[in-house]
């Protein structure tokens, strides 16, 4: 399910992992399986089609960058960038936010560019 990705991505238990009953069971912080580059990939390209007019164009890659830092690149309609971008900014401050602070679990860096 995507919601369990996305918490292998940020670090929360799966459906599988949780306590029968709701008690919370004193485990190790660090999670059992180990999220990738591949699943921080899926979780823009979901964000960002769930923002635009247009998903059937949407187009997520990975690249290498400079300084060992990886880039995760975001094609899109011209008209669409601007929901991508959002109102001064706020929706790519966030979702590249969200997006280091999982990299930063991963020890990678990673950024992420909309592509005119």
């Amino acid at each position: 399910m995507f919601f369990d990705a996305l918490k292998k991505i940020f670090g929360g238990k799966t459906a599988e992992e949780s306590p029968a009953g709701g008690a919370s069971s004193k485990k190790s912080a660090v999670p059992g399986h180990v999220a990738t580059l591949k699943d921080l990939e899926g979780f823009v390209e979901y964000v960002v089609k769930a923002l635009v007019d247009v998903p059937e164009e949407v187009r997520v890659t990975t690249e290498d960058g400079e300084n060992d830092t990886r880039v995760i690149r975001i094609y899109c309609r011209k008209e669409d960038t601007g929901k991508i971008i959002g109102k001064k900014g706020k929706t790519i401050i966030a979702l590249r936010s969200l997006v280091g602070g999982a990299a930063g679990r991963l020890q990678e860096r990673v950024t992420v560019e909309v592509v005119d």
